[in-house]
């Protein structure tokens, strides 16, 4: 071990939160692929190989000068946006937030940039201290596909009710089992989640849902649209939700909408976290 290797593993580690924003149209996702100390992937890989969290740590790697791991608030699926994911990091060295958000930027392709950079207690974690999270689906609808926006945007081609999609979405508040409404392939230990805020608005060709929940299942939000959209075109009644819900059954619900128009807003924390009012309850 050299001088630096030494200095570097004696120098006490500082914790700060980032608010990160990224279009995930390029991404297989948030989570890594490849574990640190494994062989990296090619410079020029195949669309799809690259995840939200290998670039992001590159890129604060870089500003380190030594390797750098992130958490995040809540993992995102293959071609799912972020307007605020929420992560944290340790690191041997110290930067002003303004090097850790710039610094890291210019080394982020442009899908993908740091908002912001806050030092933040030790104990804070951007996963566990979070109290909410927030999600936006995006839906035109209208007769012909989206040109503009489009990486944005589901598309449907039948009139919608948005508010008949609203009142059957409310079946949905409180805490529940939301089995009807997970993939088979979620790796949660059960299926309760607190269901907090969920509102469908129109505006315009704009057919928009909310939710906030103490936390989600693997593919929940998407799940929700999915099942809602028979609503919203006359298929099915605003009470089918309901019966969703409390059958538990994952394969009488409706097909999984697509993951562009899908952002995850952000996470919520306590007060006491300091963080930028946005992530704040």
């Amino acid at each position: 071990m050299n001088d630096l290797d030494t200095a570097s593993a004696a120098a006490p580690l500082r914790r700060y939160a980032l608010g990160v924003e990224y279009d995930g149209s390029e991404f297989s996702g948030w989570q890594r692929l490849v574990r640190p100390g494994e062989p990296a992937r090619p410079e020029h890989a195949p669309r799809g190989e690259a995840t939200v969290q290998t670039t992001l740590e590159e890129a604060l790697s870089f500003v380190a000068g030594t390797g750098i791991e992130v958490v995040c608030a809540g993992r995102t699926d293959a071609g799912v946006h972020a307007s605020c994911q929420v992560v944290h990091f340790d690191s041997p060295v110290e930067r002003d937030p303004r090097g850790w958000t710039l610094g890291a930027t210019s080394r982020l392709p442009p899908s993908v940039c740091v908002r912001w950079c806050i030092p933040v207690a030790a104990d804070f974690h951007a996963r566990f201290s979070a109290r909410a999270r927030r999600y936006r689906y995006r839906i035109l609808n209208r007769a012909v596909r989206p040109a503009l926006q489009r990486q944005y945007l589901s598309w449907e081609r039948r009139p919608l009710d948005a508010d008949a999609m609203h009142r059957a979405a409310q079946a949905l508040l409180g805490e529940n089992d939301f089995s009807a409404f997970r993939t088979v392939h979620c790796q949660a230990p059960h299926a309760r989640r607190d269901l907090q805020h969920i509102a469908v608005r129109r505006d315009g060709d704009i057919v928009e849902m909310e939710v906030q929940a103490n936390a989600f299942l693997h593919h929940m939000v998407r799940n929700i649209v999915g099942s809602l959209l028979p609503v919203g075109r006359g298929d099915r009644p605003e009470g089918w939700i309901a019966e969703l819900l409390a059958g538990r059954d994952r394969t009488v619900a409706g097909p999984t909408a697509p993951s562009a128009g899908l952002v995850f807003v952000g996470p919520r924390y306590p007060a006491e976290c300091q963080l930028p009012a946005e992530v704040s309850l």
